[in-house]
């Protein structure tokens, strides 16, 4: 019987362990279906979140307080993928080159501003604005502003709002561009949008920045007037609170590493 060295032994023994361990780091995704048997990150709260619990078997949930946490965690390797907002999505990625979004849209949602069940007379005011603002280009110069062309935003004029009564804005300001912090202030689609609101109610405007899954409970309370912070009007949510008219059409994507 030939005699083997034992460095040759030991290198075959390092390449199969080494060949092992790729194997099982490769995440192969390419659509929601392969989300199956991996631990997928998403925003708490979210319909990120229902979509995984409701529509996916055999998915391990991590939820974290923002979908930038989650990203981060994806990035660190501590999870497989995140799904997330199409256009949050995209900013998360702009700003870490190392990871990328899957060519597979799902799960289509539209944002519209919540308030408290009944209170009609605000309800009736953000519609107005709402309507006005897509009649007479407001809407279409929004978007070109926060979700321009090549990327780069540029921070509109803060709207002035005035008058003897608070109006006050729930938000989760980890959601760009929609709503961030910049300067440690909250800007974003939704705050412009919540001022040009507070404005044509004749109300002073005030900005509460809180986590996304006590959004509501706060709104019920009273803590808040209204809510704008990217949240999808779903039949679940229209239980608790009144939705205004659709400002916004997106879809649910999948963040992975490249």
């Amino acid at each position: 019987m030939k005699r083997i060295s034992f460095v040759f032994v030991l290198a075959s023994i390092m390449a199969l362990f080494i060949s092992g361990c790729s194997k099982k780091e490769h995440v192969e995704i390419t659509c929601a279906e392969d989300l199956k048997g991996r631990t997928v990150g998403c925003q708490a709260g979210t319909t990120g979140e229902l979509y995984l619990t409701e529509e996916l078997q055999d998915v391990k949930i991590k939820s974290f307080k923002t979908g930038i946490d989650a990203a981060l965690d994806l990035k660190n390797g501590g999870i497989d993928a995140v799904v997330l907002d199409e256009i949050p999505a995209k900013e998360i990625v702009k700003n870490n080159p190392k990871l990328m979004i899957v060519n597979d849209k799902f799960s289509s949602e539209e944002y519209a501003i919540a308030v408290r069940k009944g209170h009609v007379e605000l309800l009736d005011s953000i519609n107005k604005t709402i309507r006005d603002m897509k009649a007479d280009g407001t809407y279409e110069k929004l978007l070109a502003t926060f979700i321009p062309a090549d990327g780069n935003i540029k921070l509109p004029a803060e709207i002035p709002t005035s008058g003897s009564n608070v109006l006050k804005l729930g938000t989760n300001a980890a959601f760009p561009p929609f709503e961030y912090i910049e300067s440690s202030d909250p800007v974003g689609f939704d705050i412009t949008l919540g001022q040009m609101i507070a404005r044509d109610y004749g109300a002073r405007l005030l900005v509460v920045n809180m986590e996304f899954d006590a959004l509501i409970a706060a709104l019920q309370s009273g803590s808040i007037d209204f809510i704008a912070s990217g949240m999808t009007a779903t039949d679940e949510r229209r239980k608790n609170v009144d939705f205004s008219d659709t400002y916004f059409s997106t879809n649910q994507v999948i963040i992975i590493r490249k």
